[in-house]
């Protein structure tokens, strides 16, 4: 699995980092989780809004600091 958070490198994406990488562990997953802050690359996926979490290249969250709980649903 590959997961991938895209944000400015602000609180509010770091936050949600943080929780993916909680998540994960908690489901005890393979996964691998990327951190992408390059803005043209976020550009690429069409988000305006972030933060946002991509799983396996699906766009699951734009615009949201979701919670552990949330985002293992996800999962």
């Amino acid at each position: 699995m590959n997961i991938k958070v895209l944000g400015g490198g602000c609180k509010s994406c770091e936050t949600l980092l943080a929780a993916t990488k909680a998540a994960v562990a908690r489901k005890g997953i393979d996964a691998e989780v990327e951190y992408i802050t390059d803005l043209e690359k976020i550009m690429e996926y069409g988000i305006m809004s972030m933060p946002a979490l991509m799983i396996d290249e699906r766009i699951v969250s734009v615009g949201k600091v979701l919670k552990e709980k949330e985002i293992e649903k996800f999962l």
